[in-house]
């Protein structure tokens, strides 16, 4: 289905799907709504990547009418009080690169724990969108040095979800 356009994909689609697909997008479920239009368009020829642009373009569509998923806070009170929350001992605060065809590049700042009971785990403290890099940087050393921990930001300068991560 490679030259057939989004907007010819999502016309196979039965108008209930497209709907709920909408429905989906509008209240910011991304995920949501890729599942809907892909499974149901599945049995019209449609694969993932195809139901990924199909609800990409239905975002462009909407633009400002969609009820945006709240920006996570950033400043040290919230974070550290997020930190605070969290089962076992953070040692160690990390920033990621992440990415979707939606939201494009981000970074997922993480709190790492140790936890006696369990292997150490990782929590998501905040999910950064609007520049992301310096924003993680400024805000992941912050907490880092309140916390007296260390922070691990391996690709500072370039989006790359593959970059090696902090080894305990």
């Amino acid at each position: 289905m490679s030259d057939i356009t989004p907007a010819d994909r999502w016309a196979l689609l039965p108008a209930g799907i497209r709907e709920q697909a909408d429905g989906y997008v509008l209240q910011d479920a991304h995920m949501r709504a890729v599942r809907v239009v892909f499974e149901a368009g599945r049995a019209r020829g449609m694969g993932l990547n195809d139901a990924q642009l199909v609800v990409h373009e239905r975002y462009l569509r909407y633009g400002d009418r969609i009820a945006r998923t709240p920006r996570s806070p950033l400043d040290l009170e919230s974070l550290a009080a997020r930190a605070a929350g969290l089962p076992g001992r953070v040692v160690a605060v990390e920033a990621v690169w992440d990415g979707d065809t939606v939201h494009d590049w981000f970074v997922d700042l993480l709190a790492v724990t140790a936890v006696t009971a369990e292997p150490a785990g990782e929590h998501r403290l905040a999910t950064i969108h609007t520049d992301p890099a310096a924003a993680a940087d400024r805000a992941g050393r912050a907490l880092a040095a309140h916390l007296a921990v260390p922070f691990h930001f391996a690709s500072p300068d370039t989006p790359d979800d593959e970059a090696p991560r902090r080894r305990p």
